[in-house]
């Protein structure tokens, strides 16, 4: 039975990504609308699965009619719980996990539109996170807002970014005002700050999510896309963002550092979703698993990442048939912390 309790008011909140993990969830491509080569974009999700297993267990959801040929791309070592699902994006279908430091979980489910209806249909998806809960046995929130788990990043310690683009776009919440949608999300996640970035409107598949622009890395540290030449696509939207963070603190009254991290911009990739974001990487229990493009930016943010995060391995994995759906490897993965 779904609480009357906010997750806050029982005491949980969400840790940082960073903070040890049950396991990871993702769940298994299906929408062919999505993905020009099926048979490519699932391989790719496997060498992700793969690469997170190293680390930790990995459970994928899988369509029933789906489970034979993950089955026999997965292996034994990723876990397969059945289920209705519509696509693949884990990081928003998939439920917000939580905790409350006496050994105590939670998960919160939004409800899940397929990015303001860009999709359908979306009801499996959108069941995707009750699925995620019950399997983990955690104890259940449900929160009336629209929202996706790509559209916010914490920091564990009360703070939570998110962007002007995303959950206020009339697609998602159109009766719900800023600051009604900020006192959700602090009641849902724990949270006691928001700091918003003005996020992206021109990318049209999100409606720019917060993990293709800015994350936290480390308490008061955040990965957020550099500018960029002058004649780059997204050079003022990405100025912008790093603009918005003058003057802001965190919930601890700090300041955030700001890591800048180049964009793929040389990556070979189709169409105008192709996602080339490096911020877009996914941090597990020993690692940091981020794509690989085959250029030279992909050492270069390796280094970076290695400062960044250096008590942990950085993993790369080439995802073309990922990102070409629009989105990377933080889109695809959602972290269950440990109590």
């Amino acid at each position: 039975m779904t609480s009357k309790l906010t997750p806050k008011q029982a005491g949980f909140h969400m840790p940082a990504e960073w903070a040890p993990h049950v396991r990871t969830w993702m769940m298994w491509p299906s929408r062919a609308e999505v993905w020009q080569d099926m048979a490519e974009t699932r391989r790719n999700y496997a060498a992700v699965a793969h690469a997170i297993a190293e680390f930790e267990p990995v459970s994928m959801l899988v369509r029933p009619a789906d489970r034979a040929e993950a089955a026999n791309i997965l292996g034994a070592d990723i876990d397969l719980i059945d289920a209705p699902i519509n696509d693949s994006w884990a990081r928003d279908a998939g439920p917000c996990f939580l905790v409350d430091g006496r050994g105590n979980r939670a998960g919160v489910s939004f409800r899940f539109n397929a990015w303001g209806g860009k999709y359908a249909p979306y009801d499996g998806d959108d069941a995707a996170s009750d699925v995620m809960i019950e399997a983990a046995g955690v104890r259940p929130f449900a929160s009336s807002l629209v929202a996706e788990g790509g559209g916010v990043s914490v920091d564990g310690e009360g703070t939570i970014l998110t962007t002007e683009s995303c959950f206020p776009n009339a697609n998602r919440n159109p009766e719900w005002s800023r600051q009604q949608i900020e006192d959700e999300l602090k009641a849902m996640l724990g949270g006691d700050t928001v700091i918003w970035l003005p996020g992206n409107v021109e990318e049209t598949e999100t409606d720019g999510h917060v993990d293709g622009v800015a994350v936290f890395a480390a308490p008061g540290v955040v990965l957020i896309e550099a500018e960029g030449p002058s004649d780059c696509a997204w050079h003022a939207i990405n100025a912008a963002n790093i603009a918005a963070f003058d003057g802001q603190t965190d919930a601890k009254g700090r300041a955030p550092q700001l890591v800048h991290v180049p964009e793929a911009a040389d990556a070979e990739g189709h169409g105008d979703k192709f996602c080339r974001s490096y911020v877009n990487s996914y941090v597990v229990n020993g690692a940091v698993i981020m794509p690989r493009y085959g250029i030279g930016t992909d050492d270069l943010v390796r280094e970076m990442f290695e400062d960044v995060f250096p008590d942990r391995r950085i993993v790369q994995v080439p995802i073309p048939h990922i990102a070409i759906g629009g989105g990377g490897i933080h889109c695809i993965t959602q972290q269950e912390p440990a109590p």
